[in-house]
């Protein structure tokens, strides 16, 4: 690697940091700030949504059906510091039943996840969400 003088790799690391210090804390205006205005969310399994307001009711629809925490965060970045990813494990409590999944009755899960992310001007302009559907389903049922 060609050590350029930017750090871009360093920045883009601490940004994505940054964005699930903020998950952590239930900062969602926190993680709002991380991201662009046309920013591009991929569900896990799920559709892609647009925008900063498609993902601000994305959050509001975690806030209400789940509580987590992701722990073991590790982040690997591009040299150019354009592309992140992310490996953690999520210990969540599932509160209330989401559309389409079992109902919920406080179950608790611990379940590996990850996370691709395209970054640009300082933020994060997409996030693509991946983890085992079937094995949180196995899980909290």
């Amino acid at each position: 690697m060609k050590i350029d003088g930017t750090r871009a790799h360093d920045r883009a690391t601490e940004l994505v940091l940054a964005y699930y210090a903020a998950f952590n804390r239930g900062d969602w205006a926190g993680m709002q700030a991380l991201l662009a205005d046309d920013v591009v969310h991929d569900l896990n399994q799920g559709p892609r949504e647009t925008g900063k307001a498609a993902f601000a009711a994305f959050q509001d629809r975690m806030a209400r059906c789940y509580r987590e925490q992701l722990r073991d965060v590790v982040v690997m970045a591009s040299p150019d510091g354009t592309r992140a990813a992310a490996e953690y494990v999520v210990h969540g409590d599932y509160l209330q039943a989401d559309d389409g999944l079992p109902p919920a009755q406080g179950q608790r899960y611990v379940l590996p996840g990850g996370a691709f992310f395209a970054l640009r001007d300082g933020v994060i302009a997409r996030v693509t969400n991946y983890y085992n559907l079937e094995d949180w389903l196995a899980q909290v049922r």
